[in-house]
């Protein structure tokens, strides 16, 4: 039985794998972060925690903590050479965040061609996956949210708009917001295009802000809940049959 636990930079992603499908899933906002060891007790028993953390050391300290009074081993996942089938040509791979990492290797468990990997949050990522699991190289643009929260602040007339998406907007909110969901599409057609040429090559969008944009992609996608958890549980998997 694994626990997956994703700490992103706006909430923590949870869930129990029990080596075939999801027992459990569900996130907690870090308002709430005391209560994941009440949490945690009330799902079936992990023999080990496989953990992502983007969120800042504190998070991590307090994860670590509430694990240890668990009494469950955990595994702090860091981008590696090689893992689960997938390689990283990162420069340095170790650079490479645990979360994006995760998601590559769980999105070359649920699609073995080549993929562009999407993971839609406080900030945006699109990852190359080849037909071989080789990740190529990504992105990292900020999130749609960032996007309208920095317009707001950084002009002098621009609001924090809540518009719509329009094809030729005739409001500075519809302009804004329609703005901002060009960016996100076009980022991840563009990057797309990388692995256009693959048979059966796909996009893989996961994440909070996924639902945003992901009617506007003019690509063969496919919405994923939680692509970081994926990984995480194949990671821990992987483990347990000590590979």
């Amino acid at each position: 039985m694994i626990l997956a636990i994703d700490c992103g930079n706006t909430r923590l992603k949870w869930g129990v794998h029990d080596g075939a499908k999801w027992l459990a899933q569900g996130p907690l906002d870090y308002a709430d972060l005391a209560g994941l060891g009440d949490l945690l007790r009330q799902q079936p028993r992990a023999e080990r925690a496989v953990v992502a953390n983007v969120a800042g050391p504190r998070v991590g300290e307090i994860v670590q903590a509430m694990l240890a009074a668990l009494e469950i081993p955990v595994t702090w996942v860091r981008g590696r050479p090689g893992q689960c089938g997938v390689r990283n040509l990162y420069d340095n791979p170790e650079q490479l965040g645990a979360d994006r990492w995760a998601a590559l290797i769980g999105a070359r468990r649920l699609h073995q061609g080549a993929c562009l990997v999407v993971c839609a949050g406080t900030a945006t990522t699109a990852d190359v996956l080849d037909a071989e699991g080789t990740f190529q190289g990504g992105l990292i643009l900020p999130g749609f949210d960032l996007m309208r929260l920095s317009l707001s602040r950084n002009t002098a007339q621009l609001p924090l708009a809540d518009g719509k998406f329009a094809g030729l907007p005739r409001s500075t909110a519809d302009a804004i917001v329609s703005g901002c969901l060009h960016a996100q599409a076009g980022a991840i057609e563009r990057m797309f295009a990388q692995v256009a040429a693959y048979p059966d090559a796909v996009c893989l969008v996961s994440g909070g802000a996924a639902t945003q944009f992901f009617d506007l992609l003019r690509i063969p996608r496919t919405q994923v809940d939680n692509l970081v958890l994926e990984g995480l549980a194949q990671i821990g998997l992987a483990q347990e049959e000590g590979a």
